[in-house]
């Protein structure tokens, strides 16, 4: 569905618009994501909130939100076109992420940046307060290790 309109370009959450090979050449060659698969892709955007900013048709970014939709989401993937930059798409994408009513109420939305913290700041968010409370299992070479499977030993 559109769910906002700014001169030529759109905002939709609609799953069949959102070009995937598009996302995924993106996605495969950013920092945070670098060499990931075209599947895992595919099934990120299927348990995500997912965002598609288009050019009259023409995909131009995406973000998504993964979340339980009542008290925690994360903001992941967030980009748009290099060529399309510089117009405020980003700063856009994201007030009306915040806006949307699945994501109203929550007790927390947490995101990580490499480079972006003036945009996301402009929307109320902070470095965490005691990061030392927060934990991770990372694998940063995940994507590099495709066809092999994980187990514990």
């Amino acid at each position: 569905m559109v769910i906002a309109k700014k001169d030529e370009y759109t905002i939709s959450t609609r799953k069949e618009d959102l070009n995937i090979s598009y996302i995924h050449r993106f996605l495969t060659t950013s920092y945070w994501a670098e060499g990931i698969p075209v599947e895992t892709v595919k099934r990120s955007i299927d348990g995500s909130l997912c965002f598609g900013v288009y050019h009259q048709n023409t995909q131009v970014g995406f973000a998504r939100i993964i979340s339980d939709l009542a008290t925690y989401a994360y903001l992941a993937d967030v980009f748009i076109d290099p060529q399309q930059q510089g117009r405020g798409l980003g700063k856009w994408l994201v007030g009306v992420i915040l806006k949307h009513p699945d994501l109203q109420g929550l007790r927390r939305i947490e995101l990580g940046t490499l480079d972006a913290h003036g945009l996301y700041a402009q929307f109320g968010f902070v470095p965490l307060p005691q990061p030392e409370r927060f934990m991770q299992i990372r694998n940063p070479d995940v994507y590099k290790q495709s066809g092999k499977s994980s187990s514990a030993d």
